[in-house]
């Protein structure tokens, strides 16, 4: 298995306990989840139900609804010879007493995992269904000690605010909670070398920058063809295979799908975000407590992340979209759909150079312990952020990541994405010194200002190669 080396030993590890364990997984959709479970846990699961995913049908009732998932939770319960032959079940206690007497009779001593997949799905209109889990935990799972109860699902936002933030009879009741996060730069790397793709760090990134660290889209890419055919064939030509993705992303994570879409294309039009006033603003809404929660599933779901701008207050937070796949759909493919060949025809168009620039950018916000383990600052504290002023004598000065480090010391980044080594030319250095004077009318007076370059093959000697005290390339970013 291509990385997850930190959550594999946690859940090993929950397989030594000697008490029943209740584990709630979340993360954005097509991350691996599913995948994580069923390859750890692959020997030990004696339950595997997976909920059915809503149809959207006005004419649906909520019991026809219920029905059909009880139906498909029997045909499990059969499957896994919980029961001894299909039975109708008429309600989520019956079915959950099902489940426990199946155990009570087969697997009274060995331990177990039960595993609910896409349970979100499974919550549907007045089903009682987490009334029923919630008993089937409390009154049953935590009396024993052989038992693993492992429950997932797209739709995070459920997860956060039923189970693991839960207020009511699950409120403290999850005994670990795991984030799965898309892979990072050597992950990607790994799974595409797994896969027969050889492509060179710098289309790796480029791979990284347009699909994220998720394994589902990477497993897309055909060894056959170079990264720019891949692209045209998942995203531009028609019929495209993830042309709709961004859209059925939502639909299948979050209960009010449209809410949290607009947010984040909102997010995506500025690449230091917006403050909350200003999303209000944008998507002509109050401020009321269901914002907060979608902005919290966004945020948990690593969609996006929040920053305080250097020197600020917690009244300037932002949000910034961090998600690549976003971003990548919403610049380049949304207004570019059907359009055949788009990516291979504009490989050198402005448009693309310049996303690339940002978006680089994004991935270097995604490595920041990458960026910190090279510098050889992994062990101290800090924060980091984007900084901006706009005054006219400062020229809209800019900074594209800095870190604010509890040695005193604030370290200025300039990112670069280039297809070869670095010049630096005059514009350049004046540009870089207008913005560390900037800068340095807001620096502690105890600190300091160092600055880093991070660009993709290193710095050409010139006469400003002193400029930079530390330069990170490409490849540092894959340690």
């Amino acid at each position: 298995m291509i990385g997850r080396k930190k959550e594999i030993q946690e859940l090993n590890d929950i397989m030594e306990s000697n008490k029943s364990e209740f584990v709630a997984i979340y993360g954005r959709r097509r991350v691996g989840k599913t995948f994580l479970i069923n390859e750890v846990y692959r020997n030990n699961i004696v339950f595997r139900h997976t909920g059915l995913p809503p149809i959207i049908d006005m004419s649906d009732n909520s019991g026809n609804k219920l029905k059909r998932q009880l139906e498909s939770f029997s045909n499990s319960l059969y499957e896994y010879k919980m029961i001894d032959k299909r039975k109708k079940i008429k309600s989520w206690l019956e079915a959950f007493d099902l489940l426990r007497e199946g155990i009570d009779k087969n697997y009274n001593s060995h331990r177990i995992v039960l595993f609910i997949d896409e349970m979100p799905w499974m919550d549907t209109p007045k089903s009682y269904f987490l009334e029923a889990f919630t008993n089937f935990w409390n009154n049953y799972c935590t009396h024993m000690n052989n038992i693993v109860l492992v429950v997932c699902g797209s739709a995070s936002s459920w997860i956060l605010n039923n189970v693991i933030h839960s207020k009511g009879g699950l409120y403290g009741r999850i005994t670990h909670q795991i984030q799965l996060l898309p892979f990072n730069l050597k992950e990607c790397e790994e799974f595409l070398i797994e896969n027969g793709i050889n492509y060179s760090r710098y289309e790796i990134a480029e791979a990284y920058m347009s699909l994220g660290g998720i394994p589902y889209y990477l497993g897309y890419l055909n060894k056959r063809l170079s990264l720019a055919q891949n692209l045209d064939c998942l995203f531009f030509n028609k019929n495209a295979i993830l042309a709709n993705e961004f859209n059925e992303l939502f639909s299948s994570q979050f209960t009010t799908p449209e809410k949290y879409r607009k947010i984040v294309e909102v997010l995506g039009e500025k690449n230091i975000g917006y403050k909350l006033n200003e999303i209000i603003e944008k998507i002509n809404v109050s401020s009321n407590g269901s914002l907060y929660e979608i902005i919290r599933a966004l945020e948990k779901s690593a969609f996006i992340i929040s920053y305080i701008p250097f020197g600020g207050k917690n009244k300037d937070k932002r949000y910034k979209l961090i998600d690549p796949f976003c971003l990548f759909y919403l610049k380049q493919v949304k207004n570019n759909l059907g359009n055949d060949n788009y990516w291979q025809s504009n490989i050198e168009n402005q448009k693309i150079v310049t996303w690339r620039g940002l978006a680089f950018e994004n991935l270097c916000f995604n490595h920041i312990a990458n960026i910190k383990k090279q510098m050889g600052i992994s062990g101290i504290a800090s924060s980091d952020s984007m900084w901006y002023l706009i005054d006219d004598s400062d020229r809209n000065a800019q900074i594209d990541l800095i870190l604010n480090r509890k040695d005193n010391v604030v370290n200025l980044f300039e990112i670069k994405f280039y297809n070869n080594e670095l010049v630096l030319n005059k514009d350049m250095h004046l540009n870089l010194m207008n913005k560390v004077n900037a800068l340095s009318r807001f620096v502690n007076k105890r600190s300091s200002i160092q600055k880093v370059l991070i660009t993709t093959f290193g710095l050409k000697n010139s006469q400003y190669l002193s400029d930079f005290s530390n330069v990170i390339v490409l490849d540092d970013l894959f340690e």
